[in-house]
């Protein structure tokens, strides 16, 4: 196990650029070092299984699981150790959801290996039943850190935390959503409990830090990128929790075409990341680690089938 990490060098390489060349398309660079763990991610997928038609207004032609299956499957080719993760909103926005109700796209993620996936507010679109139906085909675990399910159907598929290890380096993982009151019809959530973000994410951090020994923290969040009143969002959320290193974002629908980097109240940054929606772009962040640091390397690709 490593130590705790020191991130002030890296948040100014990333925010000076310095570590942020973006590809489109290209899977391997010769002069980069081979990253020490590779961490692929989408969120807001919406059923979108197919590519939008050629004719869409937007984001023709882009997009299709099968595309990003591919991309996924040659990233696995080049890199030892990656994460496939997801930060929600899988369900709802095509007829594939209308007609399967989440299943197909679960399915098509477990054969793709995802690692993990956050609840976004739509997986209750079918109702806490429509979920657990759903979730039998779900080959790894969905995560909700601020939602209590207990007594419900979704409490056999949903958990607070996952801890991956790669070469004795340890990653913690856990999932916020949003508050569902207001957002989400009373009868489709039934008796799930929602606890508040920031209060969670510091018990998580606790937990996946002190007990754990986790040496890297991700935050699957649902909760949106940023509002212009108080909600809990990606934002707030990173300056205000210690010791989170990484918040990979869903909800908002926003297009970061680079991480936003804020600081945490210890004085570290955080690093943000969202890609959108829809399946169009999916993010890509390396990681080389020593013994005090961890080297961040950023690219998206563009799913365009080339």
């Amino acid at each position: 196990m490593i130590s705790r990490k020191e991130f002030l060098k890296q948040a100014a390489y990333l925010s000076a650029g310095t570590m942020l060349p973006f590809s489109f398309g290209r899977l391997s660079d010769p002069n980069i070092a081979a990253p020490d763990i590779t961490i692929l991610y989408t969120n807001d997928t919406h059923a979108r299984l197919d590519p939008f038609p050629s004719n869409a207004k937007e984001f023709a032609g882009l997009g299709g699981i099968a595309r990003r299956a591919s991309l996924v499957k040659k990233v696995r080719a080049t890199q030892k150790n990656v994460l496939l993760l997801d930060a929600g909103d899988v369900f709802q926005g095509t007829p594939w959801f209308d007609v399967y109700g989440g299943k197909v796209d679960l399915k098509l993620m477990t054969e793709m290996k995802y690692d993990a996936m956050a609840v976004g507010n739509h997986e209750f679109d079918r109702g806490t039943d429509g979920f657990a139906e759903a979730a039998q085909k779900a080959g790894f675990p969905i995560l909700a850190s601020n939602y209590s399910v207990r007594n419900t159907p979704m409490s056999s598929f949903v958990q607070r935390q996952l801890i991956k290890e790669f070469k004795g380096f340890r990653i913690g993982i856990f999932g916020l959503g949003i508050e569902l009151n207001g957002v989400v019809n009373r009868d489709l959530y039934g008796n799930v409990r929602y606890s508040d973000a920031e209060r969670t994410a510091r018990r998580m951090v606790e937990s996946l830090r002190g007990f754990h020994r986790c040496d890297y923290i991700i935050c699957l969040s649902h909760l949106g990128y940023q509002y212009t009143d108080n909600r809990p969002n990606d934002v707030k959320l990173a300056g205000s929790v210690e010791g989170i290193d990484l918040i990979i974002g869903g909800h908002t629908h926003t297009f970061l075409d680079e991480p936003v980097i804020r600081e945490n109240p210890e004085g570290k940054p955080t690093i943000i990341t969202q890609m959108g929606h829809s399946g169009v772009r999916v993010g890509r962040l390396d990681l080389r680690f020593s013994e005090m640091n961890v080297d961040h390397q950023f690219r998206f690709y563009t799913i365009d089938g080339k």
